[in-house]
């Protein structure tokens, strides 16, 4: 694994990068100047067709006069993806400390600064949050401005999940044994043993019974799953089918109404493979979170999927009857 990118420049090119770099930081940041990248895209659609306001900013005429304009939302995005990051790192963090409370009391500071343990959902609830605070503010459309996003933020929580890969920062999943592998699928893709990870090379099965009471019951294990890169198709999978839909015919809200769905049931499904604590019914803080991001998006798709009144076969607005 390369938790540093001196480490993959080591192996590859023989020498180290001059920057002490976390991999999964740099995919990060990736995943944000993508997601923003195509939020532009979107915003600068939705604000053309008239569907949102326009913002004030700030810019300099040839003389080098700053003067205030009137210019699409997208303006505003780098600010927000700094919000993103800042504030999806904290509440990714606050969400870590909450699951594995016994690891975090144990050694508070070496989890709070650690490089690895990062919840993303905590993170995309935190950081949208402090979205749409900003949004709401400089009189951004929420609605759109969700929907604009949605794509590729699901997009952006794949490509994080390649640097919890290239870490082995331990979100990997249970154990298993190349002896049950389907003969289609490459070995790497059902069992990965991450040498080299960032929690001191220790073999993740190892880790799975020491450090989270996940004993192995396969007689012959050879690794554990490779989850993140499970994630990481599904989310891009997911993503595209989102883009392709992002010009639906339906009201503001749809689209991040099945983004919820859509990211609800990926990491409920992969939480069955994956080695989380229980938080309440027998099931992981992800998976309680995950059957809410369902039953949201579920209700935003009921209350959304009407046809918008600029398109053939516009839904009508219910109208009182008289008494």
């Amino acid at each position: 694994m390369y938790p540093r990118i001196s480490d993959l420049t080591r192996d590859l090119f023989g020498f180290d990068f001059p920057i002490d770099l976390y991999a999964f930081g740099l995919m990060v940041a990736i995943g944000i100047l993508v997601a923003t990248a195509m939020t532009r895209v979107e915003v600068d659609r939705r604000y053309a067709l008239g569907w949102m306001k326009s913002v004030r900013d700030t810019v300099k005429d040839d003389k080098g006069r700053e003067k205030t304009v009137q210019a699409s939302p997208s303006v505003l995005l780098w600010n927000m993806a700094l919000m993103a990051g800042g504030f999806g790192v904290l509440g990714a963090k606050l969400f870590h400390i909450i699951d594995y409370w016994d690891e975090f009391t144990a050694d508070p500071l070496g989890m709070i600064f650690s490089g690895s343990g990062l919840t993303v959902y905590g993170g995309i609830l935190l950081g949208s949050i402090a979205i749409l605070w900003y949004a709401k503010k400089k009189g951004v459309s929420r609605a759109h401005l969700a929907d604009a996003a949605a794509p590729g933020l699901l997009f952006a929580y794949g490509i994080g999940r390649i640097g919890c890969y290239l870490s082995g920062d331990g979100d990997w999943g249970v154990c298993s044994s190349l002896d049950d592998k389907p003969g289609w699928l490459p070995g790497w893709l059902w069992s990965e043993t991450f040498p080299n990870n960032m929690l001191g090379q220790m073999d993740p099965v190892v880790y799975n019974a020491t450090q989270r009471g996940a004993e192995c019951a396969l007689a012959n294990p050879t690794g554990v799953y490779p989850t993140m890169l499970y994630e990481f198709a599904m989310a891009s999978v997911l993503a595209g089918i989102l883009w392709v839909l992002r010009k639906n015919p339906f009201r503001a809200g749809w689209l991040i109404s099945l983004y919820a769905v859509f990211a609800g049931a990926e990491r409920f499904l992969i939480e069955f493979i994956r080695v989380n604590p229980d938080a309440a019914f027998g099931l992981p803080q992800s998976q309680i979170i995950s059957i809410g991001f369902i039953i949201a998006g579920v209700v935003g798709l009921v209350l959304t999927t009407k046809r918008r009144d600029d398109t053939p076969g516009a839904t009508p607005e219910a109208v009182p009857v008289a008494a």
